[in-house]
């Protein structure tokens, strides 16, 4: 299995770009990002990047306010979902150790 990232989740696009794509302002995009909803990269020059993946989040984000969640309640409920994932991944990692034991792969 590659460690490549996906090229949805390669962090190449600008803000403005992301504007285009989501309808959303700038204001309205960085604001998310203070909120620790969204996690751009940034250039040098200090430029935002974002991802595919981050345009999917950030259309999820405005769906989500505009029905009436909060930004706090956003957060909570993404960082359950890191959670999740991360417990997940573990234990497939330690089923695939046992796997691996039972059947003398290294």
């Amino acid at each position: 299995m590659s460690q490549e990232a996906s090229y949805k989740d390669k962090k190449v696009i600008t803000i403005g770009i992301v504007r285009e794509l989501t309808g959303l302002s700038d204001r309205q995009i960085r604001y998310y990002e203070e909120r620790k909803l969204i996690f751009p990269e940034r250039t040098t020059g200090g430029s935002r990047k974002y991802s595919f993946s981050d345009i999917e989040l950030l259309m999820e984000i405005a769906e989500k306010i505009e029905d009436g969640v909060q930004t706090y309640e956003l957060r909570q409920e993404m960082v359950k979902e890191k959670k999740k994932q991360e417990a997940a991944k573990l234990r497939n990692k330690m089923i695939q150790g046992q796997i691996n034991a039972r059947f003398g792969i290294r």
